[in-house]
This record gives structure tokens, C-alpha cells and sequence, in this order.
């Protein structure tokens, strides 16, 4: 198996492990432009989950603040949104690691 592949896979897989890191230390060492565009892809399906989870909190506190009875129903619903998104990242991560070992 070539190395770019590993390389390229590992960044996705490195949801794992190290989710940030690896990402950011390929991009910066590796030469090859496939491998640094498969870094920067992992590192922004990285990325992604935490800022749902910082735009859910700021949209809980605003609507804390302004409404009464609609509270729960909008952080709960927003809740539920980011697992569904965060898992739907995750799932992406692995399939893309897949793909790049694969193709």
C-alpha cells in the first residue's frame, strides 16, 4: 500500500485518536497535495462537530433569554440535532478513511 494513502486515510481515522493533531502536523510535513487536501478535509470534519456544539450553546442562551415556555423544546431540539450531525461526521470520517485505503 502506498504511504500517501495511509497518510491521507490516517487523517480521517485520526477521529479516533487524535482529532486535531495528526491533521494539522500532515498538512504542514507532507509535501504531496493530495495528502495535504485530505488533511485539510479531516481536519475541518474535525472541527465541525465542536462548532455545533458552540453554536447550540450561544442559541441556548439567547433563547433562555428571550423566551418562557419554548426553552427546553428549542435546546432539546437542538440537542438532537448536533448528536445527528455529530454522528453524521463521524460516520463520514470512517467512510472517507475507507474510501481513500480502498481507491
Amino acid at each position: 500500500m502506498e504511504t500517501n494513502k495511509i497518510l491521507s486515510s490516517l487523517c480521517y481515522f485520526s477521529i479516533f485518536f487524535a482529532p486535531f493533531l495528526l491533521p494539522i502536523i500532515v498538512y504542514f510535513v507532507a509535501k504531496d497535495q493530495q495528502i495535504k487536501s485530505h488533511s485539510k478535509r479531516a481536519l475541518f470534519s474535525h472541527i465541525l462537530p465542536f462548532l455545533t456544539i458552540i453554536i447550540l450553546g450561544a442559541i441556548s442562551i439567547f433563547t433562555f433569554n428571550t423566551m418562557g415556555d419554548g426553552v427546553s423544546y428549542t435546546i432539546i431540539g437542538g440537542f438532537i440535532l448536533v448528536c445527528i450531525v455529530n454522528l453524521v461526521v463521524f460516520i463520514w470520517n470512517i467512510v472517507q478513511g475507507i474510501k481513500v485505503l480502498i481507491g
